[in-house]
This record gives C-alpha cells, structure tokens and sequence, in this order.
C-alpha cells in the first residue's frame, strides 16, 4: 500500500516539487517500506521520536522536522538534521547556529510564517522576519543556511481562503528572495499536507509534506 501510494503521489506532482514524507508516528517498519521504493525525504514533528527513528534505520535519510521546535531539543537533532522547517525566531535561529557549530555542520533553515487565520498556527510576520535578516548578529550566524519558507493554511474546506493564504506564502517567498541577493540556496517553499498540497502545487509550493496519503490515517 504504501508503496502504491508513493508511486501515486509522485506521478502525480510535478518533478521539482520534493515530497517530503510525513512519518510521523509511524512505525519503523513502514518508514522501511517506502525507503525500499527509494524514497529517501522523511519528516518528524517530535524530537525524541526522530532521533530514535534516525538511530534505527539508513543513515542516508534526509530527516525533516516539521513540528514546533523547542530549543533546549535543537541538541539531540543537530548533529543529523537535514532541515528545519519550523523556525519561528531568532532567538531558536541563535540556538540552531550554536548547535550546528558544536557539531561542525551548517544547518538548513526555513521561516516558518503565520499565513492562516487560525490563532493555533506558529510563525513569524514578515516585518519581523525582515527585522532580524537585516541585523549585524544574524550575519554573523556562519552554520545555518536559510533556505527558504514554510506555512500551513487554516484547516478548512473553503478552498478560495487556502488558495489566499498560500498565496501570501508566494509573497512572503518573494520579499524575502530580493532581502537574500536572489541566493540560489534560498528556493524552498515549504506547504502543502495531504488535504491541500494539489492547491499548494498550484499556487507555488516547490515542497510538499504528505503524511496520511501515503501511510494511511493516523
């Protein structure tokens, strides 16, 4: 099934657009399946979760955390985390840069902004973004790289409100792009999930994260 599922989605999305897998309490074993297929991007939302899962299987994942991210936890995920897509302020962009330098690596980052209308959603606005991107201290963070954006739309069947908020992402990617020197490392735009990532292709998105499609519902 989940095989099935992988080959599916991928055939369906455009070829440079990254699926990221979403794992998510799912068990070794299926995560084992859909990397046998040669899928290769996973993403955990736990920290304690993902360093197990990245103890247990092919060191040649390219770990995603996705969720909320505490910055006493940026320890335990610095010395293999591909990207962090959660960021939400300085201060954990500060701890991340710490982390990455102890284990003498430079950490991929996204932004992760507030673009839906829910209260319940992280993120930064685009003033503070530009705020802190603007400021001596943030240049002198040598071991993360911003690569990009990431958003999640409100949790709602009204899809001319996602489409708007996904939008505002492309905007925000946009601003953001001009403030990095057009950097070709800065190209990510992190949003999607399975209920919208068709909407999310549409309106830009270059990175989807899809959980439930393809490992079944939690």
């Amino acid at each position: 099934m989940i095989k099935n599922n992988l080959i599916n989605i991928k055939n369906s999305i455009p070829q440079d657009v990254l699926l990221v897998a979403v794992s998510k309490t799912k068990p070794i074993e299926a995560i084992q399946e859909a990397y046998e297929t040669g899928h290769r991007n996973f993403g955990e939302n736990k920290v304690q979760e993902l360093a197990d899962k990245f103890d247990h299987l092919p060191k040649d994942i390219k770990w995603h955390m996705i969720g909320h991210l505490q910055r006493n936890k940026v320890k335990f995920i610095a010395p293999f985390i591909h990207l962090i897509h959660g960021v939400d302020s300085f201060k954990l962009l500060k701890e991340i840069n710490k982390q990455a330098l102890k284990n003498n690596r430079i950490i991929n980052c996204l932004l992760q902004f507030h673009i839906a209308e829910e209260n319940t959603k992280f993120g930064l606005h685009l003033d503070e973004a530009i705020s802190f991107i603007s400021n001596q201290e943030f240049l002198e963070l040598k071991n993360i790289s911003i690569s990009g954006v990431m958003g999640m739309a409100s949790y709602t069947k009204d899809n001319s409100k996602i489409e708007k908020e996904f939008s505002s992402l492309i905007v925000i990617f946009d601003k953001l792009k001009a403030q990095f020197n057009n950097k070709d490392s800065f190209k990510w735009i992190s949003m999607g999930m399975s209920g919208d990532y068709k909407i999310a292709i549409n309106q830009g998105s270059n990175m989807v994260r899809i959980g439930s499609t393809i490992f079944g519902a939690r």
